[in-house]
């Protein structure tokens, strides 16, 4: 099979494309073929050698945790029911998504519906469940005015999916004119570059300040978000694609009357079902229609390609390789 190897960290020049020799799934496993492949931004931050939530890899490592296609073996002690079936999965703390094969537990497998397309499965179990999580501990009402930061990301364009559909205003914030015409698609009340300078100005005139903001960016963007909350208004952490998270000290909270909060980790985990759980409802969501992920895909021979376009933020939603193409 083909795979996308890491010999040594560094830049994304050092994914290279290897032959290996092909998969065989272990009892209680099943095997993919895997069609589409997702790619995660900390998945930069491991291949560069810098610490993170997850432990820096043995080298050489197949980078990747969610992959999605169809079951082609099964191990001892899975029925062969599974043969044929189109799956998706998040392959955990064990990589190996970068590939034409992977192999997973058979419980961590959930069925991609019909109708769904494996580089939107891919996108439920990946970014869609952070997505849902953040969602379930901070819900936006009809009477929010909803601000969404890297909105053309693949979370930033479900958030902006969900707040629109609860009936939210929603403020739409990009860089680059590129994003912002790909946001009109999603039909926000307002448009903002946060490139530009004094883009929270508009925003204040705009709607007098916001209500609700759903923050993956960080830094200087995330802190121009929480100066623009209203009394009451909520802060939701998720992460700092900016470098470091957004500033705030208890003196915020106190004398603006807010909240803020981070929501990944042990707190989105304590949801129903966990963070498998979240997945399942991120995939029912993409099945109804009620989400339609926003892709970017590459060709799995060009992996450094798309890491390089993620690190530079050149790529728009969620970035996934393809290994047939």
């Amino acid at each position: 099979m083909r795979a996308i190897r890491l010999h040594a960290f560094g830049p994304a020049d050092h994914l290279v494309l290897d032959e290996l020799p092909d998969l065989t799934p272990a009892a209680g496993q099943v095997r993919v073929a895997v069609a589409a492949s997702g790619v995660h931004l900390l998945d930069t931050t491991l291949r560069r050698g810098e610490p993170g939530p997850i432990p820096l890899p043995e080298l050489p490592t197949v980078p990747g945790r969610e992959v999605a296609g169809t079951v082609d073996a099964v191990g001892d002690g899975v029925d062969d029911c599974w043969l044929g079936s189109r799956v998706v999965a998040h392959l955990g703390m064990v990589p190996g998504g970068y590939a034409e094969q992977a192999v997973t537990a058979v419980g961590s497998l959930f069925r991609v519906p019909d109708g769904v397309g494996v580089d939107a499965a891919v996108a439920a179990v990946g970014t869609g469940r952070t997505a849902q999580g953040v969602l379930e501990l901070e819900p936006p009402s009809a009477d929010d005015v909803v601000l969404v930061p890297s909105a053309a990301g693949g979370l930033g364009w479900l958030l902006v999916q969900a707040a629109r559909a609860r009936g939210a205003t929603v403020v739409a914030a990009a860089c680059g004119e590129r994003k912002l015409a790909r946001l009109v698609d999603l039909g926000p009340d307002l448009l903002v570059d946060y490139g530009e300078r004094g883009w929270d100005d508009v925003v204040r005139a705009a709607v007098g300040g916001v209500t609700l903001v759903y923050d993956g960016v960080g830094g200087e963007v995330g802190r121009a978000a929480l100066e623009l909350l209203r009394p009451g208004g909520r802060q939701v952490l998720f992460g700092f694609s900016a470098g470091a998270p957004t500033a705030f000290d208890t003196a915020d909270v106190v004398d603006r009357g807010i909240s803020v909060g981070w929501s990944l980790g042990p707190r989105m985990a304590a949801l129903p079902g966990g963070i498998p759980g979240l997945a399942g409802r991120a995939l029912h969501r993409v099945a109804t229609g009620e989400w339609s992920p926003l892709v970017t895909g590459y060709p799995l021979a060009e992996a450094a390609r798309a890491h390089a376009d993620l690190e530079q933020r050149r790529a728009m939603g969620k970035v996934v390789l393809r290994p047939g193409a």
